[in-house]
């Protein structure tokens, strides 16, 4: 249900991997006067944001508690394997699981792909966050399997990835608490899903009086164009109706249309007799 009183600003939360900076650019660009405020939180975290209102939506990854909260998704990441550039891996150009059967699979507390198994060996501890499991890879110690953006986000100069085609992915969607869908919450799906600033099913359309007054304008601009087709009948007749009528022999009938039509039709000349 829509709120009815908006609150000065609109806070967003968002998880590592997600660059929400060009949606922020267009809520600039269409609220100027609502502030739109950034915070970072753990994939882990995010869900308990919404939830105690520390946030009006999120940017989060799935899966969500779908009984307290709405979430629109928004796109899926290819999942790759995080390696030390002369890694054996590096030789392809993507990997699978059972490539990976042999290798030390670091496992990180914040992981967000939910495997119901990691595949390779197991370390003996599980690093506490995933930039925690990178510096282990850097260290040679062993490998990382992680959504696409994690790599970029923890890029280093001397690690790569690979593409690994079958394994768990992660989707990112917009989150918001159900029982708190204001207009705010609209306002900012309507830009996450394209819609454009006059869409009808955002809040930021046109108010009615200028869609009154752009209506009136295109329907003043059509009128001329009607009475010009009506007032120049015999011009039309002359170059459509008058040209039909020669060649289908009634041209008495034609110049005689073109009289009642205007100026034009007038000169036409004076109706055969039979």
């Amino acid at each position: 249900m829509t709120g009815s009183e908006e609150p000065p600003s609109f806070r967003l939360a968002y998880v590592p991997g997600v660059t929400p900076d060009k949606w922020v650019r267009i809520w600039n660009e269409r609220l100027p006067g609502v502030p739109l405020s950034l915070t970072q939180v753990t994939a882990g975290e995010a869900g308990g944001v919404l939830l105690r209102g520390d946030a009006d939506a999120g940017l989060v990854r799935l899966p969500v508690d779908r009984t307290a909260l709405s979430a629109i998704p928004l796109y899926t990441e290819t999942t790759v394997v995080v390696v030390p550039k002369d890694h054996l891996v590096t030789a392809a150009d993507e990997v699978t699981v059972e490539d990976l059967a042999d290798e030390l699979v670091l496992h990180p507390l914040d992981d967000v792909l939910g495997w119901e198994r990691p595949p390779g060996r197991p370390a003996l501890e599980r690093p506490a966050t995933t930039a925690d499991a990178v510096e282990l890879v850097a260290a040679g110690i062993g490998v990382l399997l992680v959504p696409l953006s994690l790599a970029r986000l923890h890029h280093r100069k001397d690690l790569t990835y690979r593409t690994v085609t079958d394994a768990p992915e992660s989707s990112v969607a917009l989150s918001w608490p159900e029982d708190a869908h204001t207009d705010r919450v609209e306002d900012f799906i309507g830009i996450v899903r394209g819609r454009t600033v006059n869409s009808t099913r955002g809040r930021q359309s046109a108010p009615a009086s200028a869609k009154g007054e752009r209506t009136e304008t295109a329907s003043t601009r059509r009128k001329p164009a009607a009475g010009k087709q009506t007032g120049g009948s015999g011009r039309s007749g002359a170059k459509g109706s008058g040209r039909s009528g020669v060649k289908g022999g009634s041209k008495g009938s034609t110049r005689s249309g073109s009289r009642s039509g205007g100026t034009k039709g007038g000169r036409g000349g004076k109706p055969r007799r039979g």
